[in-house]
């Protein structure tokens, strides 16, 4: 109970900047949670499409490769579309590739929508509470300016201690904000290292059965 009292204690005697500061948390927040649960969804759906087109790919058989990506809805899946749908019509290996490589191009700013939002959220935090800090400290020497010498030293060092709430609640929301930041570039960077992984793989299966065949013929 004390602690709560004191947080409330802190929030209040913050001023008026502490309540974009909680503002621009609460919208990072939302913002940090939706990209983490949507992130770790494609992944999940990634590994599962990859289990399941991988040997279908190492044994050739491509028709049922094609058959079951177009019926997936993962990104992986669409990608691996777009160059088995290839396949079976071109022959070269840069036809095939750029195909993946076009939805590459599509799939990673889906990725990483929004996710900068989180950082810039971390930033306007730290600055709303060096600027409530600044502003606390103008208010403090202006009402010192004015008060009995006596005083002055007491008022001053209680004002700008208020005046220091607000750089430090900044700093409480700014430091996770950025590093939840990080978690989800990894996490993207994660993702798109896998699908760049199952297109290379994919690709080298594709040529390496097109140069069987033309062997054979």
């Amino acid at each position: 109970m004390d602690l709560m009292y004191s947080i409330v204690g802190f929030f209040a005697s913050g001023g008026a900047f502490m309540y974009p500061i909680l503002l621009v948390f609460a919208v990072g927040t939302a913002i940090a949670i939706e990209r983490f649960i949507t992130l770790s969804m494609i992944t999940s759906k990634n590994e599962t499409a990859w289990r399941a087109i991988q040997p279908l790919l190492n044994d050739g058989a491509f028709d049922q490769a094609r058959e079951l990506v177009s019926k997936e809805e993962s990104v992986m899946s669409r990608i691996l579309n777009l160059g088995l749908s290839r396949q079976g019509a071109v022959r070269r290996r840069e036809d095939v590739e750029i195909a993946m490589e076009e939805g590459m191009v599509e799939v990673i700013p889906q990725l990483e929508k929004r996710t900068p939002y989180v950082a810039l959220a971390s930033n306007i935090a730290t600055l709303l509470g060096l600027l409530g800090t600044i502003m606390g400290l103008i208010q403090a020497f202006t009402a010192v300016a004015n008060a009995n010498p006596a005083e002055k030293a007491d008022l001053l060092s209680a004002s700008i201690s208020v005046a220091m709430n607000t750089t430090a609640f900044g700093l409480m929301v700014g430091i996770p904000l950025l590093v939840t930041h990080t978690v989800l570039t990894s996490k993207t960077n994660e993702i798109v290292d896998g699908l760049e992984m199952a297109s290379v793989k994919a690709l080298n299966v594709i040529t390496s059965r097109a140069r069987r065949q033309l062997e054979a013929a």
